[in-house]
């Protein structure tokens, strides 16, 4: 993913220098480094006479766009749990198609300094440093992009204003990519050297923003060939950038609404609605089933008396990340608060209920967390099972009891099993029913 991945709160130790592990600091400092050199090395080439009313031009449209989406970026900032898409690429690119070598770098520079001097100036979980770091990488990004515009031949046609047509298209792609492909790698190295992650997939973004970088990449092109007719006619862009801006607000807002801000899950009213548009569906087939697990983490109130709450809140994590990695695609897990999980289960039959539930159990038990108030390991969790139809309950409400008293079932047997329901119609679950539960006992 490109368009630089800015650091949120929640990955304040990203590129905290006196935090970072050697191969990491020794990443960074050569990144820039060798951005220093690139624009040193920009300086020795030849700009032509109308390049710096270009980029006067990308810079004051660039310029606008971030002053006004400057509070866009600071609730995208306060509400982002992971790096995300900063929008600073439409204008880069731009640049870097429309500019010889010095004038390209320069803007990428202008950029990122306006943008810290909006933003970021006054937060102290994003250090100077770190925006030097994202600055150099897009640095390298635009010389790549420039590079490929210059071998193509296509900044000459831009300046005639005399496009080939299909050979200038491939030089515009190949631009574009260039430029995404060195920021998605550099980025991706960063955050492999600096925090765990699942799989290498993870480092390279999710299919949503990567589409969000093309976007920005393609309108980045659009307004090249804009400037290459007549520079002021990159104005207009700022209007579509605010929006587009203001549209990936929106969503995030909206992602954000429906997760759970400690572990990344579905939280419990997203999780509810969820299940009951699936039970719905499950009704009106023939011979469909639906299932639903509650987790709860046995003993977790000795892990914050042991370790410490933050060091709970770390488990809490992982164990959500195992909860993931084990159930099948399809399936939505939330969590219901504190240390209960909720998990939901599309076209399952009893069977491979139990056996999802029992991969859970052993995923869980064979974690070892490391944590800052030392190490947790042989956490055990019990869980109750509930299948429609073979309960007597025919709502999420319902079910969630079912489930909910068997999972206490398993506590009062001596907990880390898996129990079903039974067949007695239960009071509808409630979250004050669970508090009021006269058989509650202490996880």
């Amino acid at each position: 993913m490109g368009g630089s991945r800015s650091a949120s709160p929640g990955d304040r130790h990203l590129l905290r220098l006196r935090t970072l592990s050697r191969p990491a600091l020794v990443f960074v400092l050569t990144v820039d480094l060798l951005a220093v050199v690139a624009i040193a090395l920009s300086a020795t080439r030849p700009v032509g006479d109308g390049a710096w009313t270009t980029f006067g031009v990308l810079a004051v449209s660039a310029a606008l766009h971030l002053h006004c989406s400057r509070w866009i970026e600071r609730i995208r900032r306060d509400h982002s749990h992971h790096p995300h898409v900063d929008l600073c690429s439409i204008w880069i690119l731009a640049g870097a198609l429309a500019l010889p070598p010095l004038p390209a770098v320069l803007l990428v520079v202008f950029i990122y300094l306006h943008r810290w001097w909006l933003v970021g100036r006054w937060d102290a979980s994003r250090p100077p440093h770190r925006n030097v770091f994202t600055m150099a990488m897009m640095v390298l990004a635009a010389l790549a992009a420039n590079t490929v515009v210059g071998l193509t031949g296509l900044r000459e046609h831009l300046a005639a204003r005399a496009p080939e047509g299909p050979l200038d298209l491939v030089g515009l792609l190949g631009a574009g990519l260039a430029q995404w492909a060195v920021n998605t790698f550099l980025v991706a190295a960063v955050i492999l050297l600096t925090v765990p992650v699942r799989s290498l997939r993870n480092a390279f973004g999710t299919a949503g923003d990567n589409l969000l970088e093309a976007a920005q990449l393609a309108l980045g092109m659009f307004v090249a060939l804009a400037v290459a007719w007549w520079p002021g006619f990159a104005v207009p862009m700022v209007v579509a950038a605010v929006a587009l801006h203001r549209t990936v607000l929106i969503h995030q807002l909206e992602l954000a609404a429906r997760t759970d801000a400690k572990t990344g899950l579905l939280n419990a009213e997203a999780w509810h609605l969820q299940a009951r548009v699936e039970l719905d569906r499950t009704r009106q087939r023939p011979g469909g089933t639906m299932g639903l697990f509650m987790v709860d983490v046995d003993h977790f109130k000795g892990i914050n008396d042991t370790h410490g709450h933050p060091a709970g809140d770390v488990v809490l994590r992982r164990i959500a990340t195992a909860l993931t990695a084990v159930v099948r695609r399809g399936d939505a897990v939330g969590r219901f608060g504190g240390e209960e999980f909720a998990v939901l289960l599309p076209d399952i039959e009893p069977a491979e209920a139990l056996d999802v539930a029992e991969r859970i159990r052993e995923q869980v038990h064979g974690l070892v967390i490391e944590t800052g108030g030392g190490t947790v390991a042989g956490l055990t969790v019990s869980i109750g099972i509930a299948v429609y139809p073979f309960v007597p309950e025919d709502t999420i409400e319902g079910m969630l009891a079912a489930a909910d008293s068997a999972l206490y079932s398993a506590k009062r047997l001596g907990r880390d099993q898996v129990r079903f329901a039974g067949t007695r119609r239960r009071t509808p679950w409630t979250p004050a029913a669970r508090t009021e539960a006269p058989d509650r006992l202490t996880s």
